[in-house]
């Protein structure tokens, strides 16, 4: 996949090599500390090559939840992976910000990936914000313009558009903010005291 020129307006404009330069290099928000240990496979090497080998799709779909969670959580928001929705959906990245708001990320690591699963429609009715995480090298245009957008990396996301929804009705968010405590106190309990 050739990867496309994209313009991000957040804080200052970049293109999506500038993107993954400033990535690998270290700096800008969501910079990863020199002591951190970071997998080989989520290595990001210098402009031009690729980040991580189109074959590599479960490395690449962890790269990029990754880079979207750590955005999230420097912005505020409470943040869980893999979460099951009321209609039995699974939404990959889900988040609360300060005021309660829910907000659902897809995140699509590969054109066939995206083209195989038309099952983004039914998270809407459980967010207040929705959008789809990428990598840079994803072709952005067969996205719905409609739909948020985050392109992201292993070590954050830049956001390029968001997707405001009608606010959840006052029970459903009730309904999802305690299905996401839950959830959380679960994962929590299970570090503390691993199952035999």
């Amino acid at each position: 996949m050739a990867c496309r020129s994209v313009s991000f307006d957040v804080n200052r404009r970049r293109t999506a090599a500038g993107f993954r330069a400033t990535r690998a290099h270290g700096s800008g928000r969501g910079v990863r500390s020199k002591d951190a240990a970071v997998p080989p496979s989520l290595l990001v090497p210098a402009p031009g090559r690729r980040a991580i080998a189109d074959s590599d799709t479960a490395a690449m779909t962890r790269g990029i939840t990754r880079g979207v969670c750590r955005h999230l959580a420097n912005t505020g928001h409470a943040v869980l992976t893999e979460f099951k929705l009321p209609n039995r959906r699974r939404a990959d990245v889900v988040a609360l910000d300060p005021d309660g708001q829910v907000v659902l990320v897809e995140v699509k690591s590969a054109l066939a990936d995206y083209r195989a699963d038309g099952k983004w429609r039914e998270y809407l009715p459980y967010c207040d914000v929705f959008a789809f995480a990428v990598a840079d090298t994803f072709p952005i245009d067969v996205l719905p313009p409609e739909c948020g957008l985050l392109v992201a990396d292993p070590w954050g996301a830049e956001v390029v558009r968001l997707m405001a929804l009608a606010p959840l009705h006052p029970a459903r968010r009730r309904a999802m903010t305690l299905r996401f405590a839950r959830l959380a106190g679960e994962r929590l309990h299970r570090l503390l005291d691993p199952p035999v």
